[in-house]
Formats: structure tokens, sequence, C-alpha cells
């Protein structure tokens, strides 16, 4: 394990490496931001990863959703992503779950995080509402075009966002990995317990001139 994880052990130390392998999240939707996030999480120790999403790979899905190639076209995506990322690391358990997110919250797993990378706000509410019955925070993450936003979601009203579903607008791979980046690391902190800034919305973008701008928003409580 120590060779394996000589930098990160650099970075906070042997005992927040091991703590890791007690840990359990699950990531819900392994398209985009799900397959940029098993690949970024898989390798870092965490013990368990649940994987869950019922669609299967389709070739227009290769180009932004990193952790498939042609020869996974017609495979379960969380069974292919699974394979990846138990093909990086000796250190991790991919659990796959190609059912539909309710089948998944009624099994009665209680993870110690759970991160959206759904592309759709009602099952993002799903998500929320899951999280507040097993007690468990949840990392928000959504993005389209050349924008995306990421929430840690703990105390905060998800009810701030309106509940309504739209076709996507277009997209490349860089701005999903690049949020699925953020989402990765307020994951990390958070599993190895260094601070993070909860429910706090951010707000990304690149502006006509190329300009990556980020804003901030205070996301107010649940009542």
């Amino acid at each position: 394990m120590n060779n394996y994880f000589h930098r990160q052990i650099k970075l906070w130390g042997e005992e927040k490496q091991r703590a890791l392998q007690e840990r359990e999240i699950a990531i819900i939707g392994c398209g985009g931001l799900g397959s940029s996030l098993g690949i970024a999480l898989g390798s870092c120790g965490i013990g368990k990863i649940h994987l869950v999403d019922f669609d299967k790979v389709e070739i227009h899905n290769i180009h932004r959703q990193i952790a498939f190639t042609k020869n996974d076209v017609g495979r379960y995506k969380a069974e292919a992503l699974a394979k990846v990322i138990e093909s990086r690391s000796d250190f991790v358990e991919a659990l796959p779950f190609t059912h539909d997110f309710d089948t998944f919250a009624a099994t009665g797993i209680v993870p110690d995080l759970i991160i959206d990378a759904t592309d759709n706000l009602p099952i993002r509410a799903k998500i929320d509402r899951y999280a507040r019955e097993i007690h468990r925070p949840w990392i928000y993450g959504s993005v389209e075009a050349f924008h995306g936003q990421v929430c840690f979601f703990e105390e905060s009203d998800f009810g701030a966002f309106q509940i309504s579903d739209k076709e996507p607008a277009g997209i490349a791979a860089p701005i999903v990995m690049h949020i699925a980046s953020l989402q990765a690391n307020l994951a990390l902190r958070y599993l190895v317990g260094l601070p993070v800034r909860k429910d706090l919305l951010y707000y990304l973008y690149f502006d006509d001139h190329g300009e990556l701008i980020t804003q901030k928003f205070q996301i107010p409580k649940s009542e």
C-alpha cells in the first residue's frame, strides 16, 4: 500500500490513507461526470465505491465519458466503469448497480458520502431526500456547454433549485472533467477529515473571451 499511495501519503500521512480504506461512497450516474469521478477517486484508496447506473454505453457517449472505449458499446456503464476502477487499484471494491436510483435507495446501503453524477434535476431531488433520510452529505455537480456547478450539500435546501428537466445543450470532455475534478477534490478532503466549505454553490464558466470565471453563492439552509 505504501508504494502505491506514496505521493498521497506524503500529502496527508499514512493514518489518513489507511482510514480511507474504511470509507464507502456512492456515485450516482456513470456517464460523463461519473466516469471521470470513478477514475479520479477509484485509485485514491477509498475502500468501497457503489456505482449506480442502468444505462448502457453508446457510441456517442465515448468522446466525453472517458472511462469507456469503443469495445464497451452495449455494456452497462456501471459494470464497465467498475472494471476500469478495479484494474487500476487493488485497494478498492467497485460495486456496479444496474438498476434505477429508487431501487438503489431501497437497498438500505448507507455510504459515507453520495456523489451526484446524473444529468437531470428530478433525480438530484431524490438524491437530496435520500441523503437526508440516511443523514449523509452529498455533492451536487452539473455541467453543460462551457459552464458547471458544484455544491457540497449538508444542511442547505436543494429546493432552491427549480426542479425541472430539459434537453441538455452541447458539451465537450474537458469541462466535464473539470467539474468532476472539483467534486472529487471536495469528496477526498471530506473523507480524510480535511476542512470542506459546505452548502456553498460554486458556479464556473468560460466567458466569451475564454477566461474562467468562478462565482460562489451561499445556499439557504433547510428549515
